[in-house]
C-alpha cells in the first residue's frame, strides 16, 4: 500500500491538481456572524469576496476538530502504509497542534508523521505536492517526510497587502506590525520568515509592489516552480504571471484564487508569489 497525503485547505492547491496526486485537504471552518462555512466546499472564494465588500460583520476561522482529523486519518488508513500530514505553519494557526493530538484518537493503526511547514498558502501547497510527488513515485513514509523538509527549504513567499488591518485585527501580523502607523497609502511587502509574518519592504504604487514580487523571482538562479495566488485581484495576477513568464517561459506557475480561509485574515488584495527554486 501506499503513502497517503493529508494537508489543510489552507495550502490552497488547484483541486484539479489535488485530485490528480491524491492529496485529501482537511477545509478550516469560516464563521461569519451566524454562519459557519467549510473552507473551499460551502462557499466559493469568488462568492466570499463579493460578501466581504459589503458585510460589516468581518469574518473570522477556526479549527477543524480533533474528530474531523481522526476521522480523515483513518479513511486514509484502510488503504495507506503510512500518512504524513503537512500543516500550515504552527505560528500561523492551531492547525498543525490539533492535527498532532488527533492521531492518538485514530481507531485503526497507521503510522502518521505531522508536519509543520512553516509555510502558509500555496508556499505551503508546494511542500505537499512535493511530497505527494514522492508518494505516487512509491517512497516510504520516511522517504516522504525527508522529501517534505528538504522542499521546505527550498520554498520562499513573498506578498503584497492593499491593508493590514485584517492581519492586524487576527493577530497574525508578526513583525510586520513594524508598518502599522507608518506612511500612508504605502503598499507593505510581506514575506513568512520561520514561520511568521514580517515585512519585506514597502512601495509607494500597487504597480511598484507587483515589481517587487517580480524582482524576488529575479533573484533565483533556478526555479523549478512557482505559484501565483490572488484575493479579488484577479488582474494584478495576472500582470505578474505575465512578467514572470518573460524570464521563466518554461517554468510551471500555478493560478489560484486565496482560499476564503486565507482571505479572512487579509482581505481583499492580497498577492503573492510562492516559489520553489535555488536562490543566487
Amino acid at each position: 500500500m501506499a503513502i497517503k497525503i493529508l494537508t489543510d485547505s489552507i495550502s490552497d492547491l488547484p483541486p484539479g491538481v489535488a485530485k490528480e496526486l491524491d492529496i485529501k485537504q482537511i477545509p478550516i471552518l469560516i464563521r461569519w456572524g451566524e454562519d459557519i462555512f467549510r473552507d473551499g466546499i460551502d462557499m466559493s472564494a469568488e462568492q466570499f469576496y463579493e460578501r466581504l465588500q459589503h458585510s460589516k460583520v468581518p469574518p473570522a476561522t477556526s479549527l477543524p476538530s480533533p474528530k474531523t482529523f481522526a476521522e480523515a486519518f483513518d479513511e486514509l488508513a484502510e488503504k495507506a502504509s503510512g500518512i504524513a500530514a503537512i500543516m500550515v505553519s504552527s505560528r500561523l494557526s492551531g492547525t498543525y497542534d490539533v492535527a498532532s493530538q488527533s492521531v492518538g484518537l485514530m481507531k485503526r493503526t497507521c503510522p502518521v508523521k505531522v508536519i509543520d511547514s512553516r509555510l502558509g498558502a500555496m508556499a505551503e501547497g508546494l511542500v505537499v505536492l512535493q511530497a505527494a510527488r514522492a508518494a505516487q513515485a512509491g517512497a516510504a513514509l520516511s522517504e516522504v517526510v525527508e522529501t517534505a523538509v528538504k522542499t521546505i527549504q527550498e520554498v520562499a513567499l513573498i506578498g503584497t497587502l492593499e491593508t493590514l488591518e485584517y492581519l492586524k485585527r487576527g493577530g497574525r501580523i508578526g513583525k510586520a506590525q513594524a508598518f502599522v502607523g507608518s506612511m500612508l497609502k504605502i503598499n507593505p511587502i510581506i514575506s513568512l520568515k520561520n514561520g511568521a509574518v514580517e515585512p519585506a519592504g514597502r512601495a509607494r504604487t500597487r504597480s511598484g509592489a507587483i515589481e517587487r514580487l517580480y524582482e524576488f523571482a529575479g533573484s533565483y538562479s533556478r526555479i523549478y516552480e512557482m505559484a501565483v495566488e490572488d484575493a479579488a485581484c484577479a488582474d494584478d495576477a495576472e500582470r505578474l504571471v505575465k512578467k514572470l513568464r518573460g524570464i521563466w517561459p518554461q517554468t510551471t506557475i500555478f493560478r489560484s484564487t486565496a482560499t476564503p480561509a486565507i482571505g479572512a485574515h487579509t482581505g481583499p488584495g492580497l498577492l503573492v508569489l510562492s516559489i520553489r527554486g535555488e536562490r543566487k
